[in-house]
């Protein structure tokens, strides 16, 4: 493993920041105590302000993309992408090659799970700015979900020793995670807790840490630090099956995983027409995506195993794997062949989710071992 992952709790060696790595996709979180939906609407506000006035402005140009791509995220509305890719498009028109833009472009593309394009325009920013850091955590990014592990902490050991700021930090953690060594992200999570001051990004972090101890305390945190933190919201749901909290956040934050969780929880909970209904929500979202320029094979995988659909579920999983060669794709491929009652070829794939030992995805493993017996 490389130099931070071998010196996490030794403190003075330690070069760390913190940051944004979801699963899927993402560029840093505002450094403030401003709610963060406000303080989006305001930058893009100004941005737009701004490039009215000076419309050859291209680093404002890519801060503008930048800020679309967020948006997105935050309120999960694929309707941004398009205009990110706009405004994107024109800072490199203006400039061309310039390493924001590019850069932007890199998270953009992470965005719509293209991680191919993505790789490529983060090294291309990256040739016009060896240092620049949304460049380096889009690229982190982009080698994670390819599968191709030793480069993405590479990539995060970069970012940490140019940036080390709240974006490495969860980079860094997340890279762990991914090698198996939670109590080690754990420790780098509570690293970068002592390292922020404003309310979001102690709830990004107190959420996190929820999701690797699955103690509601880190969710309460998160919640009492941003009331509504969609993130805390869905794991108090998940730890304490409250059908009330998935209510709430998949109304604030409608992404399709989310609607597919909510719909099982319902199911499960007898309610099986209002499951339907969150369903077909997801369905809706997943159009949504694609017709933003996105593609997620991987999201249609897990819809169609919740509705039984597990041949279709199959074939979706194995295109999105050619995409991207990532443990969560072979994960959902297992999970599907093993509902199909493929166990034996279920267990080939299990064993590739697992095999740099993360154990999010032990459930699993031991599910489709006991079948293979």
């Amino acid at each position: 493993m490389k130099a931070f992952l071998a010196v996490i709790g030794v403190a003075a060696a330690l070069t760390l920041g913190a940051a944004l790595l979801v699963p899927t996709h993402t560029t840093p979180r505002p450094a403030s105590a401003q709610p963060a939906k406000a303080q989006k609407n305001d930058q893009i506000a100004q941005l737009q302000q701004r490039l009215g006035e000076v419309p050859g402005d291209w680093p404002g140009w890519a801060a503008l993309g930048v800020a679309y791509v967020e948006k997105a995220r935050t309120t999960a509305d694929p309707a941004y992408y398009p205009k990110a890719d706009g405004a994107l498009a024109e800072s490199v028109r203006l400039r061309p090659g310039n390493a924001d833009g590019l850069a932007g472009q890199a998270a953009l593309a992470n965005a719509r799970h293209d991680f191919t394009a993505a790789r490529d325009r983060a090294r291309q920013a990256l040739t016009a700015d060896p240092y620049h850091s949304i460049a380096l955590a889009a690229l982190a990014d982009a080698y994670t979900q390819l599968g191709e592990p030793d480069k993405a902490t590479d990539a995060v050991q970069r970012l940490l020793d140019i940036k080390p700021s709240l974006p490495a930090y969860a980079r860094g953690a997340y890279d762990l995670e991914q090698h198996g060594r939670t109590a080690d992200a754990v420790r780098l999570w509570q690293l970068a807790l002592e390292s922020v001051t404003a309310a979001e990004d102690k709830a990004y972090i107190e959420a996190n840490l929820g999701d690797l101890t699955k103690d509601a305390a880190h969710y309460r945190a998160a919640l009492a630090a941003q009331p509504g933190n969609p993130q805390a919201t869905a794991g108090l749901a998940r730890l304490e099956n409250r059908l009330d909290l998935w209510a709430q956040v998949t109304a604030r934050t409608p992404a399709p995983t989310l609607l597919i969780e909510y719909a099982d929880a319902l199911a499960k909970a007898g309610r099986a027409d209002e499951a339907q209904t969150q369903l077909a929500l997801a369905e809706a979202g997943l159009r949504l995506f694609a017709e933003a320029g996105g593609r997620d094979d991987l999201g249609e995988a897990e819809l169609a195993i919740a509705k039984g659909d597990y041949e279709k579920a199959i074939a979706a999983a194995r295109r999105e794997w050619q995409r991207r060669k990532f443990a969560d794709v072979a994960d959902v491929l297992a999970w599907a062949l093993h509902l199909a009652g493929r166990h034996a070829e279920a267990l080939d794939w299990i064993h590739t989710a697992t095999k740099l030992g993360n154990p999010k995805y032990a459930a699993h493993r031991s599910a489709i071992e006991g079948a293979k017996r």
